[in-house]
């Protein structure tokens, strides 16, 4: 099996997920019920502060904090709900 190039993996992820610009993030909030996931690393926040409302799921963590099977799992993750990461 030939290994993939990061290229490669970037561009498979990507056609995956939606983008959404900041106001439509926004707006999925406001009136859809979205939640907003920041994955930036605590000195990023502490650096750059924080969107209100938002939480906060360390991107090294994110894949243990969704899934139903992992001791770290989070509830939240389970809602059906549009969960909005930056």
């Amino acid at each position: 099996m030939a290994i993939k190039s990061v290229e490669q993996m970037i561009a498979e992820a990507r056609a995956d997920l939606d983008n959404h610009t900041p106001e439509e993030a926004k707006r999925r909030v406001d009136t859809e019920g979205a939640l907003l996931v920041d994955i930036r690393d605590v000195r990023e926040l502490q650096r750059d502060g924080v969107i209100p409302g938002a939480m906060h799921a360390p991107r090294g963590m994110l894949e243990f904090w969704i899934d139903p099977a992992s001791q770290y799992f989070k509830p939240i993750f389970a809602e059906d709900r549009e969960f909005v990461l930056y």
